[in-house]
Parts: structure tokens; sequence; C-alpha cells
């Protein structure tokens, strides 16, 4: 995939136009790491202290373990040069858990009176959420996330929260347009870009006031820490939101950060090849007569296409569809040998559920979502039919 964030190159490969941009992969690798010092390593290792020496007055960035951390400070660094490369005000908070963020946007920018829009088919979690902000007399509306249908519930909102492509069930909404409209009548918007990660998708690009992820997903990729951010340009909405983590404590632990740091390095290789597996995995799907109900933004045919292709640089790791019935969903799950039965996404080993197991989701009892890892692609497409093979049999 092509990087459109490195500048073009006149006739004479000695004399670029201006002064080249690094690509994703240059980004990832580098992110938020500080400037080289002799005999000391390129990424410090996690800071772990609950308090710094403070004599005298207070002054200096590190004073108490719940307000500030070194190891947060270069992650957050990182990620905001991820989520919004070359921008310069851009302000990170990173949370024990992609709820964490969620919840911290959410509760840091409403009271009671505001009313809040939120899609329906977004999260599970999310109608907990819901009513936690009625609970604090907060009025939320709800629309689904195809076709732009927020736009009609936005009239006198204080928050437009947006997810797009959607989970699970991966609809697309045109961000650009639906932030202009929010912003016209003076509401915020929020965008959960945990799906697409900040190499699939730039929220605040397309015009969106937060960039909020569960980094528990792709992100970080390896499905041994939980943790959560959100990035924003605005210093008084970000001062609100880490205000917010400092009263709830919602702090992730140093060693948490700092594998996510780490994992960063290889975010562009892993996620490319997600991408081309989750792919290759919609499109093995394509003429199998007992899968209905597939979607992958990625897929020309996709509903979602057209929109995603104007606003995301990947189409990310997860594809969903549906078998006949849960019988059949869960002898396809039975059968698989390199996915594992689990319920997150995003990582570097192949995971898949029979979603309506959990019972938050409007899905059919045989809805799958699939989430493509970083195997070899003729391997994974070979156990996923075999599955479908011996699950059509009758296991």
């Amino acid at each position: 995939m092509n990087d459109p964030d490195r500048d073009q190159h006149d006739g004479d490969r000695g004399a670029p136009t201006e002064a080249v941009r690094p690509g994703d992969g240059t980004r990832a690798v580098r992110a938020g790491l500080p400037d080289p010092v002799k005999n000391e390593p390129p990424l410090p290792g996690p800071v772990f202290a609950a308090h710094f020496h403070l004599p005298g007055d207070v002054e200096g960035p590190y004073t108490y373990g719940r307000d500030t951390n070194p190891t947060w400070t270069l992650l957050e660094r990182a990620i905001g040069e991820l989520e919004a490369p070359g921008q310069d005000g851009v302000d990170t908070v990173v949370f024990a858990s992609g709820m964490a963020a969620v919840s911290a946007v959410l509760l840091s920018q409403t009271r009671a009176g505001d009313t809040v829009v939120l899609p329906d088919d977004g999260y599970q979690a999310l109608p907990l959420v819901r009513e936690q902000l009625e609970a604090y007399g907060v009025q939320v509306r709800t629309a689904p996330t195809g076709g732009d249908a927020q736009l009609a519930a936005l009239g006198g909102t204080r928050l437009l929260w947006i997810e797009t492509p959607s989970n699970p069930g991966l609809d697309v909404c045109d961000i650009r347009r639906l932030a202009e409209a929010a912003h016209a009548g003076g509401t915020l918007v929020a965008v959960d870009n945990t799906l697409a990660t900040p190499l699939g998708q730039r929220p605040l690009e397309l015009g969106a006031d937060f960039s909020v992820a569960s980094g528990t997903k792709g992100l970080t990729g390896h499905g041994d820490l939980l943790l959560g951010y959100v990035v924003c340009r605005d210093p008084q909405l970000a001062a609100a939101v880490r205000r917010w983590r400092k009263i709830v404590g919602a702090i992730p632990g140093p060693m948490e950060a700092w594998l996510a740091h780490r994992s960063l390095a290889t975010l562009q290789l892993r996620t490319q090849r997600q991408w081309a597996n989750a792919l290759a995995i919609a499109e093995a799907l394509t003429d199998r007569g007992e899968v209905a109900g597939l979607r992958y933004p990625g897929v020309p045919a996709d509903p979602s296409y057209k929109t995603a292709a104007r606003q995301m640089r990947g189409f990310g790791s997860v594809v969903s569809f549906v078998l006949p019935d849960r019988a059949h969903a869960e002898r396809f799950m039975a059968a698989l040998h390199l996915v594992e039965d689990a319920t997150s996404f995003g990582g570097v080993r192949s995971t898949a559920e029979r979603r309506g197991r959990w019972g938050g989701d409007a899905v059919p009892e045989g809805f799958i979502r699939f989430s493509a890892g970083a195997e070899d692609t003729e391997d994974l497409v070979a156990d996923v039919l075999h599955a479908l093979d011996s699950a059509a049999a009758g296991g």
C-alpha cells in the first residue's frame, strides 16, 4: 500500500521538491523516542514510582504517580505522532483500558441537561455507558452508523460519538460530513478509532475533536495488555480529560505503558499483514453459499466501500459474516486450528467468536466476528475453508 504521507519527488531523484516526510513504518519505529543519550537505551525502561523526589516548591513534570509518569509521557508522545503526524499542539492521554478512555471523554465533557448521540450498533458496552449517562441526567439519542444516520439526531446536542467501522457490524459513516454538521451546531465530535488504528484512519484530520481507542487491540497487537487513549488538539478539552483521569485514577501501569510503546515499532508490519489477510478471508468467503451478511470495508462490493475508501488508509483486520445458525457456527469455530476462540481482535494471532454468545449485540445466532492475524495468508485461508467444509458436513 502506498504511503500518502510521503512527498512526491520530481524527475531528479536527488532533488526532492520539498523535504520528505517519514512514512508510516519509519514513524511507527521511532514514535515517541527521546533524544539519544550516550550509553542510554533508545527506549528507556518502565519507571516504577508512586512518588518522586520533590524538595522545596512543587515544580517540574513529575510529582506523584497518579498524575504523571515518564513512561506515559513517551507513549503519549508516540501515539500523538501516529494519530496526527506533523501537527503541533496534539495532546494524548493514556488510560488503563479502552473503556476508561471512552468514559473519560463522555463523562468529562457532559453534564446534567446535555444531550449525547451514540451509535446504536457500536461496541456492546455502550448501552452500559448510556445507562450511566442517563443516571447523571444526560439525555442520550441513538442512531445507526450506516448511511450517516446520526445526522438526523444532532440538533441541540453536546457531543456526537462515532464508531467507524462499527463493531461488530463493520458499517462505516462519513466522519468529515458528520463532523462538519456537528460543529455547525456547536456539537463536539469523538471517534472511536479502535478498529482502524492510527495507520488505518486519522479522525483528527477528518475533523473530529477526539480520537479515542482501545490500545488493547490492534495498536499493541499481542493480546497481553489493557490500554486506552484519547487524542485531541484543543488544550482545554485535553485538560478536562486529563483531570478526569486524575479524579478516577484510571491510569495504566508503567509496565503496560512500556510494553505498548515497544509494540508500536511493529505496528505497520503487523497491520499490513493483518489487513491483507482480512481481505483474503473476505474474498474467500464471497462465493460460499452458507455464508451470508459478509462485511469487510475493503471489498469493493461492500456497502461501506466507497465511504471507507475516501477516509481510510487501511481497512482493518476484522471481517464479519453469518452462518446458518448457532450449531453451524459452533461447528465452524470448533474446526478451526489456526484461529483462537477469543473475544478480542487486532492481534497477531487470528481470533474469532460467535458473537451472539454474549447477548449484548443485535446479531444473529450464527454471526461470526473474525479478526485476521499475521499468519501466512495461504495457511489462514486454507484453515478457514477447511473449517467451513467441516461445519457444512456436520462436523
